[in-house]
């Protein structure tokens, strides 16, 4: 699943691919939100953790992941 991420006063946005549910994402948000942890903590698909202060959130988008297809196709 692809995860979008804003942060404030950042001129890109984060983009990572997760394996985790939309719903382990959204929760993970909401308590960074709420003030549980302070930070969120996601981890991608290769097992590297994304930290983002809680306060710095712009935005946080979740996605299905769209199959890539690669080569040439003929329609």
């Amino acid at each position: 699943m692809e995860v979008k991420i804003g942060v404030q006063h950042a001129n890109r946005e984060l983009v990572l691919e997760s394996e985790q549910s939309p719903d382990e994402v959204q929760q993970a948000v909401a308590d960074a939100l709420s003030g549980k942890s302070g930070l969120l903590q996601l981890t991608d698909d290769k097992g590297r953790r994304v930290i983002v202060p809680a306060d710095r959130l712009a935005y946080v988008e979740i996605g299905e992941v769209s199959i890539r297809k690669v080569g040439f196709g003929a329609i």
